[in-house]
């Protein structure tokens, strides 16, 4: 009997009978809920956001790097909802939902724990259950394995428990849900079976390793890699701007050996769901081991600190100018996280503004990706994206280009605004009027 339950989900995952239940429509889901779709499986969308879930029924896309139409093309086969009672429809289900830090900095499996206990309910004999949310290594195993087993159901012969990490990169055209390899682990072989072959139906290629626990520390390691360089090349940009040298410069001609060097480029600070948060979830399960993670906590101070460099390079840029920050109009480019999305989370313009707003500073901001200052932040700022053109960059007493996305015009920028904080690199030339940060 228990052979039957792996052998019948398989048969209707390769005749694409299976039903897949992705919970969390956000980054992570949608894209992965549309591609289930195209391949041709029903799908039913989670999501406890209500507005979500009208907007998708209604064909419209609520991330801007999705069209709508891609939505509207996909309409009749896939159903979204609230009702997580739903989840007993599907033989595979899909957890996408966020893994924050708490204001300790530990991490927040609330969102992870909840989805499990309200779907704890419906689960059935048959279906496979797979996290993709980022977290440390032992969460599956230890948070929702217990819980599976309290219903009375066998992993591995019932019900088939992975973690495959999501490796999404927003606004990235060159990379997407299918063709990102996509790596895979089980809490028992026949869990990784099960898996391997769901996911081989959806994804180009397929990765499968030895344990959830592998799967775990490569998502963690992916995003402390990049964080642990690009702290590299933040402290690098310090030295080097005391030292009157442009780092961009540098990386750009370290960049030209074929081997040992992978440029990285320094910025105002992390931002975005992943890279300033997850290193610190192995940074906490790593003490249980008595292991202190020096490299991955000092990383995490330096691009930490970053807005605060990028503020005392504004303050020295007005003082150039004979004036000071209180009552100064500064205008910031780009609240996005990184350049080209309309994703602000943890981005370190909110830092930069808030900090300068505590300095008397009278703020607007443009971002033509994030038309009014997204609520989800704590802040005092209601405020709409200003429009770029000569006549209002001349009004403000500094610029400062904070993301740098490709829809803003470089030219009149430079040409307009009196005095330019550029956090990003993009003018490369020496000119009075703008001070690298």
């Amino acid at each position: 009997m228990a052979g039957s339950h792996k052998s019948n989900l398989i048969l209707r995952i390769e005749q694409k009978k299976a039903r897949v239940g992705i919970i969390g429509l956000g980054y992570v889901g949608l894209p992965l809920m549309l591609r289930c779709c195209e391949m041709g499986y029903p799908v039913i969308g989670f999501d406890l956001d209500q507005n979500k879930i009208k907007k998708l029924c209604q064909g419209k896309s609520y991330i801007e790097y999705i069209p709508s139409e891609v939505i509207q093309a996909n309409l009749s086969k896939f159903e979204a909802t609230f009702d997580f009672s739903r989840a007993a429809e599907a033989d595979v289900l899909i957890l996408c939902v966020p893994t924050p830090l708490n204001k300790y900095r530990e991490p927040d499996l609330s969102f992870i724990v909840k989805t499990m206990e309200s779907v704890l309910p419906y689960l059935r004999a048959g279906q496979m259950v797979c996290l993709e949310s980022t977290t440390y290594p032992g969460t599956t195993d230890e948070e929702l394995a217990p819980r599976i087993q309290s219903r009375g159901l066998i992993i591995g012969q019932e019900v088939f428990l992975l973690f495959s990490p999501e490796r999404i990169d927003p606004g990235n055209l060159q990379f997407s849900a299918h063709n990102i390899p996509k790596v895979c682990g089980g809490f028992t072989p026949n869990c990784l079976e099960v898996g391997v072959k769901f996911y081989s139906h959806i994804i180009d290629k397929v990765v499968p390793v030895s344990s959830t626990r592998v799967a775990e520390l490569t998502k963690i390691l992916e995003n402390i890699h990049r964080a642990v360089n690009i702290g590299l090349v933040n402290e690098m940009k310090i030295v080097a701007d005391k030292m009157g040298i442009d780092i961009h410069e540098a990386i750009a001609a370290a960049a030209t050996k074929p081997f040992g060097f992978i440029p990285y480029q320094p910025g105002p600070g992390l931002g975005g769901h992943c890279i300033p948060i997850d290193p610190f979830y192995l940074t906490w399960k790593a003490r249980e081991y008595g292991v202190h993670t020096r490299f991955i906590e000092l990383a995490g101070e330096i691009n930490a600190a970053m807005p605060n460099y990028v503020v005392s390079k504004i303050i020295f840029a007005l003082n150039s100018k004979h004036k000071a920050v209180k009552q100064s109009r500064i205008l910031i480019l780009g609240i996005a996280y990184k350049k080209n999305i309309d994703d602000s989370r943890e981005s370190p313009s909110i830092v930069i503004m808030e900090k300068l707003h505590q300095l008397g500073a009278q703020l607007s901001y443009s971002d033509p990706h994030i038309p009014v200052f997204p609520k989800i932040h704590d802040t005092i700022f209601d405020l709409s994206s200003t429009s770029l053109n000569a006549e209002a960059l001349k009004q403000y007493d500094c610029v400062v280009l904070a993301t740098d996305h490709d829809l803003f015009d470089y030219q009149l920028i430079k040409k307009s605004a009196q005095l330019i904080v550029d956090c990003r690199g993009r003018y490369s030339e020496a000119h009075d009027s703008i001070i690298k940060a």
